[in-house]
């Protein structure tokens, strides 16, 4: 028992000590705090607001695709015959492209044609019915007014006419039925020859073939695309933007575009479409760019780089986008005093032009002077334990032009 007491004495006493030497450390750590409060110097680096050309410059990037992309398929089934073109090879509008086996289609054109010659002959069989059936009836017609024959032989006479008549009706349709018929099947029989045709007709620009999806020999059913072809020239540069850039793309606006395959050249481009809405998915824009194509370098499926001039400043105020800082829900720079080096002051800026290294400066409209461009961030933590603008600080680089 004497024991377990002098124990808990032991206890209390380092207990004791232990707290009063967390509340020595305390007191001095907030000691020291208050002093670097008062006579701490906070090292930043300073250059000079200047006036010069800044131009707006946005760069996206996209991909390219083709012009325009047709498939050419065939409209009936068949067996591929003969196909005339591969890869990379140029196509003119109206160029043979591949034909099926015809034999089939032939034959149902033949059998088409012969039936037209039989309902013909029917047709004109019927037209001589018709004839002479018309003169029993006008022969029935004038005895009948001379009282020569009865009223039931002029019944007789224009039922046969009528007969004549509407089996020659009958004929007609029927020819033109079959006449139909013939058309259909030459029409199939011209589908077996496939060539290549776009809107654009004659005239227009040759095309390239693309992809091919099909060999000579392969069974096709209708629609089964054989090739598809494509217009390099001009080419598309597909591009998002989102909705800060939505509105300062404008069709008509120059472009340049630059891709890795090419790292040394600049292709010059003009927006053609904005896309009249924005996907919800991604809050973004589809926006296309025709660049001139004449040597085909450009391909489809490219990575590319677009930039767009979208505003120009010959003579403006200009600072480092790093400079800026937010301070109460302001956007500005911390600038020096002038006549004193070592006390700067928190200046609200309205911006215009950012191109992401430098802004433009609308109001002041005559900011000049220093600014801190390095060290900003621990004059805002200063501001956390002073409501003063000003703060002492030590220049690690003097004042520049």
């Amino acid at each position: 028992m004497k024991r377990f007491l002098i124990g808990m004495v032991m206890l209390g006493l380092v207990g004791v000590v232990v707290w009063a030497a967390h509340r020595r450390i305390k007191e001095s750590a907030a000691a020291g705090a208050g002093r670097g409060r008062q006579r701490g110097a906070v090292a930043v680096e300073t250059t000079a607001v200047r006036r010069g050309a800044l131009t707006d410059v946005r760069v996206l990037t996209g991909t390219l695709r083709a012009d325009a992309h047709i498939v050419i398929a065939p409209k009936v089934a068949g067996r591929l015959e003969t196909l005339a073109v591969d890869l990379g090879d140029t196509v003119r509008h109206g160029q043979a492209l591949a034909t099926l086996e015809s034999e089939e289609y032939a034959q149902r054109v033949e059998q088409a044609r012969a039936e037209l010659e039989v309902v013909r002959a029917g047709t004109e069989q019927a037209r001589n019915a018709l004839d002479v059936a018309r003169r029993e009836y006008e022969r029935a017609e004038a005895l009948r007014e001379k009282q020569i024959a009865s009223e039931s032989e002029l019944d007789v006479a224009r039922s046969r006419f009528d007969t004549a008549d509407a089996n020659l009706k009958v004929a007609l349709a029927q020819t033109s039925q079959k006449e139909a018929a013939l058309r259909s099947a030459e029409i199939q029989l011209s589908y077996t020859r496939i060539a290549a045709v776009w809107e654009d007709g004659e005239g227009s620009r040759p095309r390239v073939v693309g992809e091919r999806f099909a060999d000579q020999g392969a069974m096709l059913k209708a629609n089964d695309p054989i090739v598809s072809l494509v217009s390099l020239d001009p080419i598309r540069a597909v591009v998002q933007v989102t909705e800060a850039e939505y509105t300062l793309m404008q069709p008509g606006r120059s472009a340049t575009l630059t891709c890795d395959a090419f790292p040394d050249r600049v292709f010059p481009g003009t927006i053609t479409r904005v896309a009249p809405l924005l996907r919800e998915a991604t809050r973004k824009a589809r926006v296309e760019v025709d660049v001139p194509n004449p040597d085909h370098l450009l391909r489809p499926g490219m990575f590319v780089r677009v930039r767009v001039e979208l505003a120009q400043r010959d003579d403006t105020v200009i600072v480092p986008s790093y400079a800026l800082v937010r301070r109460d829900e302001q956007q500005g720079v911390f600038m020096v005093v002038p006549g004193e080096t070592t006390t700067v002051r928190f200046v609200p800026l309205r911006l215009g032009i950012r191109n992401g290294t430098n802004a433009e400066v609308l109001d002041p409209p005559d900011l000049a002077g220093d600014l801190v461009v390095l060290g900003q961030h621990l004059l805002q933590r200063s501001e956390e334990h002073t409501s003063e603008l000003q703060h002492r600080i030590r220049s690690l680089m003097p004042s520049s032009a």
